[in-house]
């Protein structure tokens, strides 16, 4: 488990965040069905689900990307959904893919935000991206291209983009997938990392189990849309509710294989 923030974030004030209620449906299928949680103010929160449960878009509505059929999301004491709130908290997305443009070096990737917004002259925005990837370890890699980079660089290189934002509020959607076990160890050391340097409050959406366990101050379990469980890591090592354990601890059984269930459940 994480050890608590020690440092001030980066732009001050860090939020929590607060789901009441939230339900989303997409053609009248419910995706997300009276969720509620709250992540405290500095701490890690991950949620976990099997694929489909909803753990994406619920990550879309706390970054404002979704809007909810009925409940709230509340970023302190501000809703996810209206757009001023992105003038009043700093957050930052790192998406799946790193979503980095490929045109342009990994330097002008982390200078597109500040410039863009115009947040300052030149001379500070190089101090600002030059220090995000000094964070990350990735300052030789400034004037390459993403098609130049590993998978586990593409990845630093987006967790180094939201930091050029100086986020109070760090959401990561999978940030470990399609990694080698020892890259997503580092990937996971990193988001520990930041939140003990930043006291940013850092919300992942991941499979991996190895991550949770280990940097999680909090989990949920989303399944079917609803939340299963919420605890600590400690709670989860030994699941005592067969879905759960069934996820987190999965059994391979070749005499009667998942996918012929599968197959049997469809007739």
């Amino acid at each position: 488990m994480a050890s608590s923030p020690t440092a001030a974030p980066f732009a001050g004030k860090t939020f929590g965040v607060t789901v009441s209620n939230l339900t989303k449906l997409f053609a009248g299928v419910a995706v997300l069905k009276d969720i509620s949680l709250e992540v405290r103010p500095g701490e890690i929160f991950c949620i976990m689900g099997p694929s489909g449960s909803g753990k994406s878009v619920l990550l879309k509505h706390i970054a404002g990307l979704e809007t909810a059929t009925s409940g709230e999301v509340r970023i302190g004491q501000f809703d996810a959904a209206d757009p001023a709130t992105r003038e009043k908290v700093h957050l930052a997305l790192v998406f799946q893919a790193g979503a980095l443009f490929n045109s342009l070096t990994v330097y002008d990737n982390l200078a597109l935000y500040p410039r863009e917004h115009r947040l300052c002259n030149e001379a500070g925005i190089r101090e600002r991206v030059m220090h995000a990837l000094s964070i990350l370890s990735l300052e030789k890699a400034a004037h390459k291209f993403p098609s130049e980079l590993s998978g586990g660089m593409k990845k630093r290189v987006a967790i180094a983009r939201a930091l050029v934002m100086e986020p109070q509020l760090l959401l990561y959607d999978e940030p470990t997938s399609e990694l080698d076990p020892v890259m997503g160890a580092t990937i996971s050391e990193i988001i520990a990392t930041l939140r003990r340097q930043t006291a940013v409050t850092s919300i992942v959406v991941t499979h991996d189990r190895d991550l949770a366990l280990s940097i999680a101050d909090r989990i949920a379990i989303i399944m079917d849309g609803r939340i299963r469980a919420t605890g600590r890591p400690d709670d989860f090592r030994e699941p005592k509710d067969p879905q759960i354990a069934n996820f987190l601890m999965p059994v391979i059984d070749l005499q009667n294989p998942r996918f012929k269930q599968l197959e049997n459940n469809h007739e």
